[in-house]
Order: structure tokens, then C-alpha cells, then sequence
């Protein structure tokens, strides 16, 4: 079952900053930044990817077309930022995760610097608040709790390097989702 724009199921705390858990649609999220699962090719997909090109307009597609032009495709594990268009966020950045393949083929260490060089991404643009989706655990195949063991390993050894993000809010789809979230996150 999926929910309507935001209802916060979880806070925690990581040293002085505060994660969010929580269902919803990141598209209406109210953060500085919200982190886009895209694909290598930057040009919209299915699922986030798509939804946050569809609400944000096409200046968002626009700015990964130009991104492109003179670029390759965004590697696996890469981050950049563009602007956020219509939605209520000041900018959007663009990570690929990794596709599952069992997780014998570096899969763990892809998804880690894809949440990773977002971080740190944010913090050197100086946004104090970042919004990021369950990346490819969707159509990518990656299994949710592994995933969220890894985010919440990138969260506690990360934050605390930041010197602007005080606020990350971890998006999901569903309350099943967050009930994997809430069993990972819960001892913090």
C-alpha cells in the first residue's frame, strides 16, 4: 500500500544530525535537494527516475541533455547535480545504482558511493537538507534489507564529515518498505 505525500514514520539521530524515515512521495518532499535514482543516460526512466522528471518539468531534462552533451554516460556509483525544476526542491542530484546481479559483481560498494558521493555532493553545494528515494532496490533488483544496511552504514560514517547537512529524510513508497527501514534503523 502506497501513501500520500508525507507522514514521517521514524526520526533518528546520528550524532548532531536527524534522519527521517518516512512514506511518501519524493516529489513533494520539502528539502533542500532530493536525490534522483536515475539511469546512466540521465534522460528520465521509469519509477523515481520518471516520476521526478514528470513533476519537475523539462528543465530538469534540459540540464541532463546539456550535462550529456558533453559528457558520457553517468557511471554506476556517480553523482551529479542539476536544477529541480518545478519541485519544491532548490536543485536535484542524479546517482546511478547499481542493477543486482547477485552481489558478486561490486554491487555493495556501487550503492554505498552512489548514496555516498550524494552526500557529499549536497554538502558542498551547501544545502542543509537532502530527500533520498531506496535506490535500485526497485526495478534494479537490489534486495531492500541489504540496501538499507548499507545506507544506514554510509549514514553513521558519513554525517559526521558534513559540515551543511543536518536533515536527511529517506524517502519509501510503502509502509512494507518501511517496516524493513524501521527493523535496520530502530537500534540507532
Amino acid at each position: 500500500m502506497s501513501i500520500e505525500l508525507e507522514k514521517i514514520m521514524l526520526t533518528v539521530k546520528i550524532g548532531n544530525k536527524n534522519v527521517e524515515i518516512l512514506a511518501g512521495d519524493i516529489t513533494k518532499v520539502k528539502v533542500d535537494v532530493i536525490v534522483n535514482a536515475a539511469n546512466s543516460g540521465l534522460m528520465g526512466g521509469g519509477g523515481v527516475d520518471g516520476a521526478i522528471h514528470r513533476h519537475g518539468g523539462p528543465e530538469i531534462l534540459a540540464a541532463c541533455k546539456e550535462y550529456r552533451a558533453v559528457n558520457p554516460p553517468l557511471p554506476t556509483g556517480e553523482a551529479i547535480i542539476t536544477c529541480a525544476g518545478e519541485l519544491p526542491a532548490k536543485s536535484v542530484i542524479h546517482t546511478v545504482g547499481p542493477v543486482w546481479n547477485g552481489g558478486k559483481s561490486g554491487e555493495a560498494q556501487l550503492l554505498a558511493s552512489a548514496y555516498r558521493k550524494s552526500l557529499y555532493l549536497a554538502d558542498e553545494n551547501g544545502f542543509s537538507s537532502i530527500a533520498f528515494p531506496a535506490i535500485s532496490t526497485g526495478i534494479y533488483g537490489y534486495p531492500l534489507e541489504l540496501a538499507t544496511g548499507i545506507v544506514k552504514e554510509i549514514l553513521v560514517s558519513t554525517l559526521s564529515r558534513l559540515n551543511n547537512i543536518l536533515l536527511v529524510k529517506l524517502v519509501l513508497f510503502s509502509e512494507g518498505d518501511f517496516k524493513v527501514y524501521n527493523s535496520v534503523f530502530d537500534p540507532l
